[in-house]
């Protein structure tokens, strides 16, 4: 809960403001992050009556079962609190989803993660066009890059490369080619390459000009304009592994079935909400990233990625957030309560490992008026 304490911390136009934690025993710990606790889930009534919280924040470690969903229904129907799940309020604040703490249960019994026809076909003629569109215009923009590659370095003008694509299917991915040609296997992530970016490499990967040529990937078939990036098919076992195995939960989710459900993009929200992964640890960071994605599937959203590629494009920059940490969730969201009364309210969270859910406590908080 600490993470998610931080990250409201962080932002500086959050309607969260943090008031105190709710203890599910004893109130017999200190605070977390110099908060107090307010005191234990049995004096929950009164907390509430006497901070005026409008919504409880729920850690996902205990469920709401036993004397906690009885507070909690209480809370609700008998006080009028809004009741919010704490991966709904990291999701709002992140725009990725909390995988450590993602239990199998928020996709075995929801709607989610299943794009609708209206959607993909929208998607599909929005890609359609765009890249039709863009391969006329941008030819002139292509010539140019292409002598200038030619120029800069010995080698082809573009980079293939096999991708994994839809339903894992592997394709022949275009790029303009950034970096020296070598004769040893190199590392799949940037890091491992730095030392070949070219000059005019360098220029085409800050400004994605690089990915021009992937229109023809579009036309074909292969991918769309929006979408989780592709993988290299080199690393396709090793990236189903981890995502496995990324839950905190013991049971193992098919994350990258999720990814592959629908045709990879040449931007997508993981580019203009993260970076490029130099290692295993980021891609999953970023994986975080592409499901908050396929979660939140319409044409909107590929409309909202699309206006801000324009803006890195045109700034210039090849990084848009910073990030509160580059690590991924090490812990649990264990807010076990916060409430946040909507105007004028408080938040509170704790954060505890799932192991030890008895310990978990609950939050109250405060949301602010944002101008």
């Amino acid at each position: 809960m600490c993470i998610l304490l931080a990250e409201i911390r962080r932002q500086t136009r959050c309607k969260y403001q943090i008031a105190g934690i709710v203890a599910m025993e004893e109130p017999d710990e200190a605070g977390v992050l110099d908060y107090p606790v307010l005191g234990s889930i049995d004096e929950l009534h009164r907390i509430i009556c006497q901070h005026q919280p409008e919504v409880i924040i729920v850690a996902p470690s205990d469920g709401g079962g036993g004397l906690t969903g009885r507070q909690l229904i209480q809370a609700r129907l008998l006080q009028n609190v809004r009741i919010v799940h704490a991966e709904t309020v990291y999701e709002e604040l992140t725009g990725k989803l909390p995988l450590q703490v993602f239990a199998p249960e928020s996709i075995i019994y929801s709607n989610d993660f299943q794009p609708r026809r209206a959607a993909l076909i929208s998607n599909r003629l929005l890609s359609l066009g765009f890249a039709g569109v863009g391969l006329i215009l941008l030819a002139p923009i292509m010539l140019l890059i292409a002598l200038l590659i030619r120029i800069d370095s010995a080698g082809p003008i573009l980079f293939i490369q096999n991708r994994s694509g839809m339903a894992g299917r592997s394709f022949r991915l275009f790029k303009f080619r950034t970096m020296l040609i070598s004769d040893k296997q190199e590392s799949e992530w940037e890091e491992g390459n730095f030392h070949r970016i070219t000059r005019v490499g360098r220029w085409l990967r800050k400004t994605r000009l690089d990915e021009i040529p992937q229109f023809l990937n579009i036309v074909i078939g292969d991918m769309n304009i929006v979408g989780p990036r592709p993988h290299p098919a080199s690393n396709l076992d090793l990236f189903v592994l981890a995502a496995r195995n990324t839950s905190d939960s013991g049971f193992p989710i098919p994350y990258y079935a999720i990814r592959s459900s629908v045709r990879p993009g040449i931007t997508g929200w993981a580019q203009v909400r993260y970076r490029y992964a130099n290692n295993l640890q980021e891609e999953m960071e970023k994986l975080c990233f592409d499901l908050y994605y396929l979660k939140h599937y319409s044409l909107w959203l590929d409309l909202r990625i699309l206006f801000e590629t324009a803006g890195m494009v045109f700034s210039r920059a090849d990084q848009l957030l910073d990030q509160p940490s580059d690590q991924p969730l090490q812990q649990p969201l264990a807010v076990s309560r916060v409430v946040n009364p909507s105007g004028t309210g408080e938040l509170r969270v704790n954060k505890q490992a799932l192991q030890t859910p008895s310990q978990v406590k609950q939050s109250i908080v405060r949301s602010r008026d944002v101008a």
